[in-house]
């Protein structure tokens, strides 16, 4: 079978090396469906596509499917926190609790936006019961998460917020909009929507979208799970106490989003983990983050701050759920020792299974990657790198 005619899109003349590793992906890496885009000075110079969206039929991956990119959602969220300071709206500096009164008890009533944001507020679990009807209701989470305790003290150390995060970002987008829209509804009406891929990305995914447009993912196997992560990531998955237990699998995890028979639970907003989006969606806005001005009217002071290097906990970089030096700022990953990419003022988002996005202001690019086969590299997924570097050495040598 040849590969080639299963892809589907374009590459401008001189990003060819880019369409080679996209098909050595599915000869070479063991890619069954996905799809990148990367944007440079707001033009499209890579949208490809190609190999199956279900396993189980066969039916291809098409221009328009979709799929569910777990932490890569982060990047999104973010993003519209950053759309909000660009609009005067939101003060990195200021006081979470200064936009959102009640989160001023059990010890948060000083912890900053840009703390909370870089997985420095201890915040990475819930002591109470938090399940899909309480995500649901979203005045009785933010109910939860105002009597929630910091693990330790604000600002000591660093914690990725796994599924936390979003839920804190998205109470403070409701406090602080205008019209109290949620994440969702900001990314789909003033971001997605402005830039032309409207019905391309979504955190809460409308029961109007089939399932037909939505990449079944392919969870990865024992023998992978097994023999690609860190043994002591598999062993802190099982005891309960372990920071990654509380921030993964339990109340509410990573599962609760994910529906067995519709691909992903609908009309949930999960702005941590739960988006849907093609590759196109996903590397156009952070094409638009990476430029100043645009058709977001991105204020230079906000790119500034995207752009700046991460700020430590007073304990450093080391995360105590990946064990790893990791950089995080205003929402975004930044490039570390756990995962490198883009230049050091690009920002962005990996998510668990492979997909990636980021803008990299140094060279105006966006770029995405999706993928329907789930993989299990921490430091970044060997078919995402593999596109990343191919797309390194074209920029090299322009």
């Amino acid at each position: 079978m040849t590969h080639q005619q299963e892809i589907g899109g374009m590459v401008v003349p001189g990003f060819e090396l880019v369409f080679d590793a996209f098909v050595d992906n599915f000869a070479e890496r063991d890619e069954l469906g996905g799809a990148v885009c990367v944007l440079v000075g707001g033009e499209v110079v890579v949208d490809l596509w190609g190999g199956v969206r279900d396993k189980a039929t066969g039916a291809p991956w098409s221009a328009d499917t979709m799929t569910l990119v777990h932490s890569t959602t982060k990047g999104l969220s973010a993003m519209v926190l950053a759309l909000l300071h660009s609009r005067g709206l939101l003060d990195y500096d200021e006081r979470v609790a200064a936009y959102w009164p009640e989160f001023a008890q059990a010890g948060k009533e000083d912890i900053p936006v840009r703390e909370l944001l870089a997985h420095q507020a201890g915040l990475f679990a819930f002591d109470e019961r938090v399940d899909g009807d309480v995500v649901a209701d979203l005045d009785r989470l933010a109910g939860a998460m105002e009597r929630q305790r910091p693990i330790w003290p604000p600002g000591e150390r660093q914690s990725y917020h796994a599924i936390t995060l979003g839920f804190y970002e998205n109470e403070l987008v409701r406090r602080i909009d205008p019209d109290h829209r949620t994440i969702g509804q900001v990314l789909h009406e003033d971001i997605a929507t402005s830039l032309g891929v409207g019905d391309e990305v979504y955190i809460g995914t409308p029961s109007s979208v089939p399932d037909e447009r939505l990449a079944a993912l392919v969870p990865p196997g024992l023998w992978a799970r097994l023999t690609s992560m860190p043994l002591r990531f598999t062993i802190d998955a099982m005891r309960p106490r372990t920071v990654l237990h509380r921030s993964l699998v339990a109340n509410p995890g990573t599962s609760f989003y994910v529906d067995p028979d519709h691909v992903i639970v609908r009309e949930l907003e999960v702005p941590s983990g739960g988006a849907v989006a093609t590759a196109r969606a996903i590397a156009t806005i952070y094409g638009a983050f990476a430029t100043a001005g645009g058709p977001l009217g991105l204020r230079q002071e906000t790119l500034t701050a995207l752009a700046a290097p991460a700020t430590p906990a007073r304990m450093g970089y080391y995360d105590e759920l990946f064990r790893e030096q990791t950089k995080f700022s205003l929402g975004f990953m930044k490039a570390s020792e756990l995962i490198d990419f883009g230049s050091e003022a690009a920002f962005g988002a990996p998510g668990a299974g492979g997909s990636m996005g980021f803008a990299d202001p140094a060279v105006s690019l966006g770029y995405g990657y999706v993928t329907d086969k789930m993989g299990m590299a921490l430091k970044g997924d060997p078919r995402d790198l593999a596109l990343r570097r191919a797309l390194a050495t074209v920029l090299a040598s322009e």
